[in-house]
């Protein structure tokens, strides 16, 4: 049986600063409910197809939990155990517990790194400027560039008109050619808030000779200022020249001196991987074609801006060794100048070595696969024998897909379902004698198979191969809309832009969430940033 540890036990864990990972098993958007400072989201639903990333040493420290007398700890436990993971405990009462015995609970989610971009503009006080203000600059004629902080899919989707897109960690590696005049204003936008705040106070941490602020409230910010965003921009900052790529190296090592940056070779760092007593993460920070094109075996995609943006979910274990990997030198140094202000304290960037950086390394290249723990392939059934059999009348689909995705497209008659809340499907479906389970590409569906079969033990159980993507890729009839859900529509978070009806409303829920983080984790003691003068 798995032990418990009490509220008072994990908060003196989390005080001590040594390996312990938090772990809400419940769904993402109800973990958006409320949930433990440090809790890393990872759903029962999905544990197996995210937990060999976020938590990479089965023996390190796991705390367990649900909303309070769940039993979705335990299940999660059972399952954690058979994967190979040796020190498990639960968390007594759940987050119900928590908050019983006094501790802060906080809504949404990648709270850490939210919480901390609001740090991060208190103390540095970072100039951010209002949607109207760059609207009036910009029809003044004055000399400025936009530059959108954002992955390329999220800039593709909306930016502000004219804005040019350069990734988080990118900034400081390609501003120098973006706006080589001194006299250029330079305007950092994201979709809300915090990677425009990280990204300007990059620049400005960097020393470059612009001026540098913030858009107050980015792409939300400048929509209910009744301005229109642009969509399907492609306009992406290119590869630094080699006059730009000095300028970033000498910007990048006065932020090392500054936020006292470590450094480790590659023979420290092959010490460490078979270190068994302590977890590494590789996580490489630039770009995806440069990570796709070659990288350490080992290492996983992780680039800069998103990892400070969303760091619990990349890094499941705190206090954790966490090497940056960027030949460059340019957004590892950026990135690990982050972490450390953030409160990791074991974090180095990987010397480079040889004439591409990764000498003496295993190297890999193309899209980074990796298969779930546990996996094992279910009866299948095609795109076209699924269709046959819809026009027979002789099968029920079950879709494990996001609610999301199941909203915008979904088989014709499917019915949505969360893989942990089957038991749920099947009180409405009861009756079904042939069962097709699919998602987004089957993965998620050949592991929720086997309990599909114990549910309805009468049934024949077939997998959609592909999942949805092979029915799309067929070219077969979709629905959209979430009429037939068998659960309740809290699996995953949803954004603003998200919410096709009162965007406005939620918007700037959102923002006036951002801004009150920063006095909600003063009552907080084991939240701990670190300032640098």
């Amino acid at each position: 049986m798995t032990r418990s540890i009490s509220a008072a036990a994990l908060r003196e864990r989390l005080l001590a600063d040594t390996e312990l990972a938090v772990l809400d098993v419940r769904e993402q958007g109800v973990h958006y409910q409320g949930h433990p400072f440090f809790a890393c989201s990872l759903p029962l639903s999905r544990l197996e197809m995210m937990v060999g990333d976020l938590l990479p040493r089965r023996g390190a420290p796991l705390v367990l939990l649900d909303g309070g007398g769940e039993d979705l700890a335990e299940r999660a436990a059972a399952k954690l155990a058979e994967l190979g993971y040796s020190d498990i405990a639960i968390l007594e009462g759940g987050c119900a517990g928590w908050k019983a015995a006094g501790g802060e609970l906080f809504s949404g989610v990648n709270v850490p790194s939210k919480a901390f971009g609001e740090f991060v503009e208190h103390h540095y006080d970072t100039p951010r400027v209002p949607p109207q203000e760059i609207r009036r600059l910009i029809d003044s004629g004055r000399k400025l560039v936009i530059l959108d902080s954002r992955p390329y899919e999220e800039y593709h989707r909306m930016n502000i008109p004219g804005g040019i897109d350069a990734p988080g960690a990118e900034l400081v590696y390609r501003v120098h050619d973006l706006a080589p005049d001194p006299d250029t204003l330079v305007v950092v936008n994201c979709a809300g808030r915090t990677r425009s705040i990280i990204g300007c106070q990059s620049l400005r941490n960097a020393g470059i000779p612009n001026e540098v602020v913030a858009l107050k409230d980015g792409t939300m910010g400048w929509e209910l200022a009744g301005y229109q965003c642009e969509r399907g921009s492609t306009a992406v900052a290119p590869a630094p020249s080699t006059e730009g790529t000095a300028k970033a190296r000498a910007a990048a090592e006065r932020v090392a001196r500054r936020f006292a940056v470590k450094f480790a070779a590659r023979a420290e760092v092959e010490a460490w991987q078979r270190d068994s007593a302590r977890t590494l993460y590789l996580l490489d920070v630039r770009s995806r074609p440069e990570f796709e094109h070659s990288r350490i075996a080992a290492s996983r995609h992780a680039p800069g801006g998103q990892l400070i943006q969303a760091t619990d979910e990349f890094v499941g274990v705190r206090g954790a060794r966490i090497v940056l990997i960027d030949p460059a030198r340019v957004r590892s140094v950026m990135t690990a100048s982050w972490l450390n202000q953030m409160g990791w304290r074991d974090v180095h960037v990987l010397e480079p070595e040889g004439k591409d950086g990764f000498a003496g390394w295993a190297l890999e290249s193309g899209p980074r696969s990796r298969t779930p723990a546990g996996f094992k392939l279910w009866r299948m059934m095609s795109a076209r024998e699924l269709a046959q059999h819809q026009r027979q009348g002789g099968a029920t689909v079950i879709d494990l897909a996001t609610s999301l995705r199941f909203r915008d497209e979904h088989i014709p008659g499917a019915w949505w379902a969360v893989r942990s809340r089957l038991d749920q499907a099947r009180s409405k479906l009861a009756d079904a004698r042939s069962l097709v389970l699919t998602s987004e590409d089957g993965t998620l569906a050949h592991l929720a198979a086997p309990e599909a079969a114990a549910l309805w033990p009468h049934a024949e159980i077939s997998v959609l191969d592909g999942g949805n993507a092979a029915w799309f890729a067929a070219e077969m009839f979709a629905e959209t809309g979430i009429g037939n859900a068998t659960t309740s529509l809290d699996d995953v978070s949803y954004k603003p832009y998200d919410h096709a009806q009162d965007y406005e409303k939620h918007a700037r829920a959102y923002l006036n969430w951002e801004v009150a983080l920063v006095d909600q984790i003063k009552r907080d003691p084991t939240v701990r940033f670190r300032a640098y003068d």
